[in-house]
């Protein structure tokens, strides 16, 4: 019997082995076995059986012992068997068997090949002498089929055949050579057709060229990858074509094509699991889209939800898309390769410990971020001030909000600070009067209050952005060591120009105190005077201005 060392048989015999040790495994776990017992027995059998191959061709395994171990008695037996090969181009050979105190004794031609003992019998599981006319039947087609490979037509058809696949190789790599030249010349057209839109819409922040490089990247790998494959398969099948290499080549083939293989068919039977991910994902998309488009809806009014804002609509809906995607991932892991495997776990609790151990600041930001967002205390547009930072907001992010100071500066605050720091909000309403802008001047105690009062006042009044009603009003903040602290309050409702009308009102406050000749800041001494620091004279209740502007009238 004669068994050939080819890729197929080889998976069988694979699976055949490993529904073997499977079954073993039942069998000992009923029995309630140790398999410790079993694992020294099953390498030991390995260990003192070996094949005798011929030209790449698997005859038959022999027995081994500590005296002779297996790998050098199959040795022996193929090399006595290729010497009674080459020593006659006879189309017969004469195969004998003689019984012997050892075991059944083959000849070929008269020469002794190999003898056939109770140990090889009880490896097979066959009686002695049937396992000595299979071994005959192996050594006799084996020696046959040496010689008729190597007589002259044999060889000239080897080399006819090695040319055609050399013939098919040149023009496989020269296809190779057009498309990778071809890939070349037409992905950076193609690209600019199908992708136009998506450059327009990104502003051609990703550009036609960027897309063409990574597509030919991919295209050439696979071409790479492709060529390597027609190598490795010409040169197998080359080799395939002669005798004397037939061995080498049915060992390169086994190597490349039992992996491929084995690809070949968890692909096929992943196909199920691939077909419920589809439908997973469409699911999921179908789902996404619908909240898309109800989210759209809500943002144009189509749809009253009460208080929802409109600012809400986009953080609502990544929000409820990232949940909808978890839930998909929940039911998709299962149907993922290896998902049950220890290796996939493991890797999914590393993952699951570097996050809980390196994400904390992420994770406080994102929650305050959502915090920032629904709390309705900040929105876009408001002019807000945080710490020294004061400006308008453009942008309130999941990690962060974006800023944009009064002198146009861009400023990215973390939202946990946002959340931990005192935020003035200059633009939200609190009731109908508006903000109270105010500001302080320290006046000597020589002038009279209601002067200071009233020129405060009048600086007010002439501030654009300061409302006239409720009236600015004067409140005295603290009795200094040289002065009196005036505090002068004006309403606005001008939140975001609030640094404008404050400039506006110093200006208008040094101009009116200049005209009454009254300084702002009383100067610095070491002892007081000799006469007190009080007003003379009473005030007549009119500013120079206005004395001023009743003589112009008249």
């Amino acid at each position: 019997m004669r068994a050939r060392y080819k890729p197929f048989q080889s998976l069988t015999l694979l699976l055949s082995l490993l529904s073997l040790i499977l079954c073993l495994a039942a069998s000992v776990k009923a029995q309630e076995l140790p398999a410790e017992a079993t694992e020294p027995e099953a390498e030991e059998t390995e260990s003192f059986k070996a094949p005798v191959i011929v030209d790449g061709d698997m005859l038959f395994f022999l027995r081994g012992s500590s005296a002779l171990p297996a790998p050098e008695r199959a040795e022996s037996v193929q090399n006595k068997i290729i010497e009674v090969a080459e020593a006659s181009e006879s189309p017969t050979v004469d195969i004998t068997f003689e019984e012997t105190d050892l075991g059944i004794r083959i000849r070929a031609d008269g020469e002794i090949v190999s003898i056939v003992t109770v140990a090889d019998a009880e490896l097979d599981q066959m009686e002695l002498d049937v396992l000595g006319f299979l071994h005959g039947q192996a050594i006799e087609e084996a020696v046959l089929a040496y010689r008729s490979n190597r007589t002259d037509q044999a060889r000239v058809s080897g080399a006819i055949e090695a040319a055609g696949w050399t013939l098919g190789f040149v023009v496989f790599v020269l296809v190779i050579l057009w498309l990778h030249r071809r890939i070349r010349r037409r992905t950076l057209k193609l690209v600019k057709r199908y992708l136009k839109d998506v450059e327009t819409a990104t502003a051609k922040s990703v550009q036609a060229e960027a897309i063409a490089a990574l597509i030919r990247y991919g295209l050439n790998f696979a071409l790479l990858v492709i060529f390597f494959l027609g190598f490795y398969y010409y040169l197998s099948f080359v080799l395939l074509a002669f005798a004397e290499t037939r061995y080498f080549a049915q060992l390169l083939l086994t190597y490349l094509t039992e992996p491929v293989l084995l690809i070949f068919k968890g692909i096929l039977s992943y196909i199920p699991n691939l077909i419920m991910l589809s439908l997973i994902a469409w699911v999921t998309l179908y789902i996404i889209k619908g909240m898309r488009v109800f989210f759209d809806a809500v943002e144009a009014g189509s749809f009253e939800m009460g208080d929802f804002e409109k600012h809400w609509v986009n953080p609502t809906f990544n929000i409820a898309r990232v949940i909808v995607i978890l839930i998909a991932l929940v039911f998709a892991v299962p149907y993922i390769p290896g998902s049950d495997s220890a290796a996939f776990q493991g890797l999914t609790i590393l993952v699951g410990a570097m996050l809980s151990l390196g994400a904390n600041s992420v994770v406080s930001n994102m929650l305050a971020g959502l915090f920032v967002i629904y709390r309705r205390s900040t929105s876009i547009g408001d002019r807000i001030q945080i710490g020294e930072h004061i400006g308008d907001v453009v942008q309130i992010k999941l990690m962060e909000t974006h800023l944009k100071s009064i002198k146009n500066e861009l400023i990215s605050i973390p939202n946990a600070q946002l959340m931990n720091s005192d935020v003035v909000n200059f633009s939200k309403k609190t009731d109908g009067s508006g903000l109270l802008l105010h500001t302080t001047v320290g006046i000597g105690y020589e002038e009279p209050p209601e002067k200071v009062e009233a020129m405060l006042i009048e600086a007010a009044n002439r501030t654009k952005g300061i409302k006239a009603k409720p009236e600015p009003f004067v409140l005295w903040t603290a009795l200094a060591d040289y002065a009196i602290n005036y505090q002068i309050n004006g309403y606005t409702t001008r939140g975001s120009i609030i640094p404008k009308i404050r400039s506006d009102l110093h200006r208008n406050i040094v101009a009116v105190f200049n005209e009454n000749k009254v300084q702002i800041m009383t100067p610095s001494y070491m002892a007081d005077p000799p006469e007190p620091k009080i007003p003379a004279d009473e005030w007549d209740g009119h500013l120079a201005h206005e004395s001023h502007e009743e003589a112009d009238k008249s």
